[in-house]
């Protein structure tokens, strides 16, 4: 390996002012410096000039041009830390973060204590949670500069993620000890303290933690966590009438918070319902304007006091006109004989109002009457009450007649629209919200909801240009969505092309939000060394531990679904080739259809042509923006990815591996929802895995075991087994015959079907299921099939 050759003082001062032009981000002064030092024939092929030409013409996003020079430079100076740095920076761009740890480590072992190389290392590291060489690397840096928080902090913290709490308080208290010394107790300071106290909960010693809280409380600043923290405590040791105290402050600073009302009763030990109700009514004195202890004890109270309470709850919110009450007593649904009792009162409220203007007949001559809006917010509550109840005509007999007393409320054709909607009727349901639409067209939420129901409706079209009055000028309002990440409206498409079968366009939406589920995860980069700097760790952890369950969220889990649905599709129904389909065709057309043919096809081809080119003129407008916007950053654009073009998606060769890139994050962070485990059949069962059939059946049978797709999917691994029992080894056939035992006894498909159908006479799904097997399994019973579902 040729070492590195030191520069010339001349060359020496150029490379010193071409790294602080790359510091200061004045590219083109670097440029210039390093071209003087490579236009010298004796220093033109110097490693280190040619990385930092590379790493700046990379900021410059000329990055084919950076990628030669960097390389160039490291064939020819092998030793040098600053060419494997570079390389790895470059590599850090482009977000190869695995090449990138392995080039920061050859860099180490020619310079094996440069802290820039090392804190870089140690960010890839707790990026990719290699959280072993984290420690190692935050304990060189340690040695290196003991005399930085951020150093001591970091170790202490990767200790803490490797659940080794012993010696991540050992280190946060030596590094405590000392800035005890300096008596600088600041909000920063504060945040140390709670982050140790965090890390000795978790590590269960709660006397510890509570002491730990009390010893130091003068010097935290965050009085309220504090006062938390230290309730909560008090709470989990039993120490019931300290507790008690504290939440009694705490109710006293802040009466609005459901939770310490819960904790509160917690500490009183109360069991009984009429002693919590009892305690609700002394705050519901204590704190009159406080919504909590008039709601709260809805939930414990029955009978005629349950009628009582929720008799004065809704009044007083009929009465102010409060649209969320339903939404607010929903909870309350769960309960048959509640729901009764509201229903009653509600009813009655309708009567007497209409009557007198009085909630109640016997009221009619006492006191002032209730405002003209009440009986409005009576028919609405009614409405929503029976919709609730699947009782469609009563409910929008209701909303109808609250549209006839008060035709320009909103909120009166949104929840129109929402009973239609449930109802199964999305294009009656659109419509409602488009008329709610037009009545302010200035309102955001109106506007997004009709969106989404216009997507429900498959008018995709209009959804986009309603979505376009909030949308930025001058670009479409779909690519507008896309980088505002608005991950809702995209959902809603992909469902809808699935339903018009646009497949690859489906396809297309469900990749932009896997996408932005990927740059949410590259964004937590820059935390990295902010939190640690700020000293924010408590909710560094928070966002740590997000981050490692982010693709189990409710929006990725609907956009894979959709993908593998759609994925499954396509590998049953494979998209047929159009051109070798229309050249078939047109060897079979007269003279004159294929003439009228290719006039058709001419326009088409220019119609495409046209749409090119404006959607090239909107790129750039966009490279414009974007290039004018992120001038002079540091470091250069992430890199490009490959344009998501729908027939291509659409006509992918393995459709059902790209169905288990999807399916791979639910399995693991989605396990509690029988879709991923179903999902997962369908995918092993068309791939004929037969252990991971088996496997996904177990997972799902876990979590529901009486699920009617279960059922079919139970059936259809048993008659792949049967048909294949021969070609499997003696390990997997033992496997087999275990489980199978374990989940069906010894009975037969058909068995196991009339079963089925027995205990699930109810169930619509349950008979449409056991159709579909019945049918499968002698296609001669197809009457009989049919005669289940119709």
């Amino acid at each position: 390996m040729p070492s590195s050759k030191s520069l010339p003082p001349k060359e020496n001062a150029l490379f010193k002012r071409i790294l602080k032009s790359y510091e200061q981000k004045q590219y083109k002064n670097g440029l210039k410096f390093a071209k003087q030092i490579l236009s010298n024939p004796k220093f033109q092929e110097h490693g280190e000039t040619l990385a930092m030409k590379g790493l700046t013409l990379n900021c410059l996003g000329r990055k084919e041009e950076a990628y030669e020079h960097v390389r160039r430079g490291l064939r020819n100076d092998l030793k040098s830390h600053v060419c494997w740095h570079v390389y790895g920076l470059l590599q850090r761009s482009d977000k190869k973060y695995d090449e990138a740890i392995k080039c920061y480590r050859n860099a180490l072992k020619w310079d094996k204590n440069n802290i820039q190389i090392l804190r870089d290392l140690s960010l890839l590291q707790i990026q990719m949670r290699d959280l072993e060489g984290y420690r190692d690397t935050r304990y060189q840096l340690l040695m290196l500069r003991p005399t930085q928080r951020a150093s001591w902090i970091g170790y202490a913290m990767s200790f803490h993620l490797l659940v080794d709490y012993k010696n991540a308080l050992s280190i946060l208290d030596t590094f405590l000890d000392q800035q005890q010394r300096l008596n600088n107790f600041d909000y920063e300071h504060s945040e140390v303290l709670l982050y140790q106290n965090m890390v000795i909960q978790e590590s269960g010693d709660l006397k510890q933690a509570l002491k730990h809280l009390k010893t130091f409380s003068y010097q935290i600043v965050d009085k309220l966590t504090y006062k938390e923290n230290i309730g909560d405590l008090h709470l989990r040791l039993a120490d019931w009438k300290e507790a008690e105290e504290i939440y009694e402050e705490l109710i006293d600073r802040n009466p609005e918070n459901t939770l310490y009302y819960k904790k509160l009763i917690e500490a009183k030990r109360l069991t009984s319902e009429s002693d919590i109700i009892d305690f609700y009514g002394k705050y519901a004195e204590k704190f009159p304007r406080s919504m909590p202890p008039k709601r709260l004890p809805l939930n414990y109270a029955t009978g005629e006091q349950f009628r009582v309470l929720v008799d004065q709850y809704m009044r007083k919110a009929l009465t102010k006109g409060v649209p969320p009450l339903f939404v607010d007593l929903r909870s309350l649904y769960k309960d048959g004989q509640k729901v009764q009792i509201i229903e009653e009162l509600v009813l009655g409220y309708v009567q007497s109002l209409e009557k007198g203007n009085k909630y109640s007949e016997t009221e009619s001559s006492n006191g002032p009457k209730e405002p003209a809006s009440a009986i409005l917010w009576t028919y609405y509550f009614l409405a929503q009450h029976y919709d609730y109840l699947n009782q469609t005509e009563k409910a929008l007999a209701y909303i109808e007649t609250a549209i006839e007393h008060t035709p320009t409320l909103i909120e009166l054709f949104v929840t129109k629209g929402r009973i239609y909607k449930h109802a199964g009727d999305p294009v009656e349901a659109y419509l409602c919200l488009d008329e709610a639409q037009a009545m302010d067209t200035a309102d955001r939420y109106i506007n997004s909801k009709c969106a989404k129901y216009m997507l429900r409706a498959n008018l995709l079209k209009e959804a986009e240009e309603t979505c376009a009055k909030f949308t930025r000028e001058g670009v479409s309002a779909m690519e507008n969505l896309n980088e505002m990440q608005c991950m809702w409206f995209q959902t809603e498409c992909a469902l809808a092309y699935q339903r018009l079968g646009k497949y690859g366009e489906s396809l297309k939406k469900c990749h932009e939000i896997d996408r932005h589920f990927a740059e949410i995860i590259e964004d937590q980069f820059d935390f990295h060394t902010y939190c640690l700097r700020k000293m924010t760790l408590r909710s560094y952890m928070g966002l740590l531990r997000l981050e490692d369950v982010l693709r189990g969220h409710p929006f990725y889990f609907k956009a894979a679904k959709c993908a593998i649905e759609v994925y499954i599709h396509l590998f049953d129904s494979p998209l047929k080739d159009e051109n070798a389909e229309q050249k078939l065709n047109t060897e079979n057309l007269a003279p004159a259809e294929l003439k009228k043919l290719k006039n058709k096809q001419r326009k088409a081809q220019k119609k495409a042509e046209q749409e090119s080119a404006q959607a090239r003129e909107a790129q750039v407008k966009r490279d414009q923006h974007n290039k004018s916007r992120q001038q002079g950053d540091a470091e250069a654009d992430a890199p490009q990815l490959d344009e998501l073009i729908p027939d291509k998606l659409a006509r992918i060769e393995d459709p059902l591996e790209q169905a288990i890139i999807f399916l791979q994050p639910l399995q693991t962070l989605a396990r509690d929802r029988i879709e991923t485990h179903l999902m997962a059949f369908e995918v092993y069962y068309r791939k004929r895995k037969v252990l991971l059939m088996l496997q996904s059946i177990k997972r799902a049978h876990q979590v529901d075991a009486q699920h009617p797709k279960l059922h079919s999917c139970l059936i259809r691994f048993l008659r792949v087994v049967k048909d294949n029992q021969h070609n499997y080894d003696n390990a997997v056939s033992e496997v087999i015959t275990t489980e199978t035992k374990t989940l069906l006894s010894t009975k037969d498909a058909k068995t196991l079907n009339k079963e089925f159908l027995d205990s699930h006479k109810d169930s619509l799904k349950a008979a449409l299921e056991v159709a579909i097997v019945m049918y499968q399994l002698d296609n001669k019973a197809q009457k009989d099939a049919l005669s289940l579902v119709q």
